[in-house]
């Protein structure tokens, strides 16, 4: 019998991103922009869609441009013992690999 996760809602990026690091979500990942893979600088680490699962995800819109969204990815790698974030912002800057790999990331939800 699979025990329900707990449901978390935020009012802000912050917020969440703040509760995000208490709950043991500590690193920050970036989309690499010439490779499909998240990097953590702090460990010099390089995941995979394969060496991932998302445990949550986020959703928040601009408060002056509803179009301005942004998305929080809470995500953990049992490989490399590591848990953290993605932030992605969608708004007039953000690239095709950003996409690419978010659309990805979307796809390998556990």
């Amino acid at each position: 019998m699979n025990a329900e996760k707990p449901h978390y809602s935020y009012d802000t990026l912050s917020e969440a991103v703040d509760d995000l690091a208490r709950r043991g979500y500590t690193e920050d990942f970036l989309a690499m922009e010439d490779k499909d893979c998240l990097y953590c600088n702090q460990h010099s680490l390089e995941l995979s869609p394969e060496d991932f699962e998302i445990d949550e995800i986020y959703r928040f819109e601009g408060m002056t441009d509803p179009a301005d969204e942004s998305i929080v990815f809470a995500i953990s790698s049992q490989k490399h013992n590591i848990k953290g974030t993605v932030i992605n912002s969608f708004g007039a800057d953000f690239g095709y690999r950003s996409s690419k790999l978010v659309a990805h990331l979307k796809q390998h939800r556990g």
